[in-house]
This record gives structure tokens, C-alpha cells and sequence, in this order.
């Protein structure tokens, strides 16, 4: 798997960035949305970044690295695989630069790659029970916290409680079917709303709804004791 340097001042040179556009020679598709973008935003930027923009492509590649080695991570459970993934889609990024479109949010696109790329890997490695476990109460990597558990330190009783929990959402949340578990990750880690969910996903906003409540309908009868 090729690999890419993001802290750099640049991409890697073997990358062959082609020629910038100029205005005139070409229709543009995304002229209409360009007009009404701010400058500063995402799909502005990788717009720049499509007409030869190297800074542009940096900047955004530093600025969702590590959230897109969190979101991985919970995907793959192996912090190595997660850091090479991650890696592969910024390098993927930048090779479908001149294709990306400002309709949808460059967050929608950059997950949909990531999410494409997880489940494929998955498939590939015949890792798919690895794929599945989702630990939706792991601590962070980076910060070593957890979003559902205090950072008070816990009594031996309470310690014993949150890893029967951890173990049981392990457990029925690799159960899920694969896009609910992809779903959940997205509005659970990511912020994401069931519109982008839904883009990424390639659903309806009303599908994507009823795929996160069955989901979370589904953990919630499965952890009922824990609750």
C-alpha cells in the first residue's frame, strides 16, 4: 500500500499533479457552486486543490488525518492498519482531486473513500471479524478518554462493570449488520448528520434514519442491563 508523507511541505513527488487548469479551456462543472462557496471552506479549498493547489491538498490532508485514523480505528481495531489506511485515502484523495464535485460536502466525500476502503479491506484480508469489532466505548488512542465513561477514577466494582460493558457493546455491536455499524459510527463518532450519513451511504435521509434507529433500537434491547 503506497504510503504518503503529511507533514511535509508537500505530497509525494512520484504523484503526477498534471497540468493547472486555465479559465476558457474547458467547461467547468463546478463553476456554479465555486460562486457560492466561502474561500476558506473544505470544498473550496479541494476545488483549488483539483486546479494544482499542493498547499491546499496538505492543509486538508493535516486537518482530517487524525480524526480519519480515529474513525478507522474503531472500524479495524489495529492501530497500524488504521494510520496505513488513513494514509491511502488521502493518497486516493488526491489522485480523484480533478473528479471531486462541491454538490456534497468534501466530509461526505472523504468518508464515503474511507468507508469504501475499510469495508474492501476487510473483504480483501478476509478480516471480517476484525472489520466488525467496533469498540464503541474504546478509550482514545490519542487522549486515552472515553466518551461514555467519567474520567473519575473508578472503584474496583466500577471497573469491573465498565469492561462487562464494554465486552457486551463489543459483542452486539459487531453483530450489527455492516452499514448499520458503518451508520453508527459516522452519527455516533463523527458528528455526522443522517443527510451526510446518507450520502456516504448512498441512502435516503429518511432510510438513513430508520437504519440508525433499528441499530440503536437493536444495541438498546441487547444492553438493557447495562442502561
Amino acid at each position: 500500500m503506497a504510503t504518503m508523507v503529511l507533514n511535509g511541505p508537500a505530497v509525494d513527488a512520484g504523484l503526477d499533479s498534471g497540468p493547472a487548469l486555465r479559465p476558457g479551456t474547458a467547461a467547468d462543472p463546478n463553476m456554479g457552486v465555486r460562486e457560492g462557496l466561502d474561500p476558506a471552506s473544505d470544498a473550496a479549498i479541494m476545488l483549488r486543490v483539483a486546479e494544482g493547489d499542493e498547499a491546499g491538498f496538505t492543509y486538508l490532508a493535516q486537518k482530517y488525518h487524525r480524526p480519519m485514523i480515529h474513525f478507522l480505528f474503531r472500524m479495524v481495531n489495529n492501530q497500524a492498519i488504521a494510520e496505513e489506511l488513513a494514509q491511502e485515502v488521502f493518497l486516493r484523495v488526491y489522485r480523484a482531486r480533478e473528479s471531486y464535485r462541491a454538490e456534497a460536502r468534501f466530509t461526505t466525500w472523504l468518508y464515503r473513500i474511507a468507508t469504501n476502503l475499510a469495508v474492501n479491506y476487510a473483504r480483501d484480508t478476509k478480516n471480517e471479524r476484525t472489520a466488525q469489532t467496533v469498540y464503541l466505548d474504546q478509550p482514545d488512542p490519542e487522549t486515552g478518554t472515553s466518551p461514555d465513561l467519567a474520567d473519575d477514577e473508578p472503584s474496583a466494582e466500577e471497573r469491573l462493570l465498565r469492561d462487562e460493558r464494554m465486552a457486551a457493546i463489543r459483542l452486539h455491536v459487531m453483530a450489527l449488520p455492516e452499514r448499520q455499524r458503518m451508520a453508527v459510527l459516522m452519527h455516533k463518532y463523527q458528528g455526522m448528520d443522517y443527510r451526510q450519513i446518507g450520502e456516504v451511504l448512498k441512502l435516503s435521509e429518511s432510510a438513513t434514519k430508520s437504519l440508525l434507529f433499528r441499530a440503536y433500537q437493536t444495541l438498546r434491547e441487547k444492553l438493557k442491563e447495562f442502561v
